[in-house]
């Protein structure tokens, strides 16, 4: 059986390798990593017009919406809090294109912190604009117990809790359409959201890309190679 093709979204940002500094479409080695070891083909995709959204994913066997900037407040019709970081208006476009057309299809969809939140945002929810204990300060992640609601599809992959690596200061506040809550933190903070009745289609608030364990991934790879 061939390997499942599953996309996963980019950063678009200025970096410097070799002798080289210019602007750049860039994602951390883990991502992909994490794909290959869970399975699959891993196939970057930085950010294009969004009418191309349902074309790229109509090519894909399961879909990775990746971490990175704050998702802008307007998308989910609310004032900028101060402690909110810049908008990345081409990303959020581009990835809510993406999960709108992997929802549309059947899909396979794991969105991963920020990714996560764009998923509550696409289907009208909002989110919690700052709040603190999720970082271990700037560029350096923390880790916390996260607790899986019985019954649910992550609960399925991981029924234990478990501690995971987690760097964010948003999260999930009113849960979008459709969407049920299938983890927390110590602290109540939604870890994990997904769309019961969908083929597969779940949000993580933390980074698993940045862990050994590979459940998560490992249930989104066996879902896109089903189609």
């Amino acid at each position: 059986m061939p390997k499942p093709l599953i996309g996963l979204t980019t950063y678009l940002d200025r970096a410097r390798w070799g002798v080289w500094d210019m602007p750049a479409a860039l994602l951390p080695e883990t991502y992909p990593r994490l794909v290959q070891a869970a399975g699959g083909i891993a196939a970057m995709l930085p950010p294009d017009a969004p009418a191309t959204a349902a074309e790229a994913v109509a090519r894909l066997d399961g879909l990775v919406v990746a971490g990175g900037a704050d998702v802008d407040p307007a998308r989910y019709g609310a004032e900028r809090d101060p402690r909110t970081g810049p908008a990345a208006a081409e990303r959020d476009s581009w990835e809510l294109a993406l999960i709108d057309a992997a929802l549309a299809t059947g899909t396979p969809l794991l969105g991963v912190c920020r990714g996560m939140q764009l998923l509550n945002v696409a289907l009208g929810g909002t989110l919690v604009q700052h709040l603190d204990g999720h970082t271990g300060g700037v560029g350096v992640f923390a880790a916390h117990t996260v607790k899986p609601v019985p019954g649910t599809r992550y609960a399925s992959l991981v029924p234990e809790a478990v501690t995971v690596p987690t760097y964010h200061h948003q999260a999930v506040d009113r849960l979008g359409s459709g969407l049920t809550a299938s983890a927390h933190a110590e602290d109540g903070t939604v870890e994990a959201v997904e769309l019961p009745g969908m083929r597969w289609a779940l949000g993580v608030q933390w980074h698993p890309e940045m862990d050994a364990d590979l459940r998560v991934v490992e249930g989104l790879v066996a879902a896109a190679s089903d189609g």
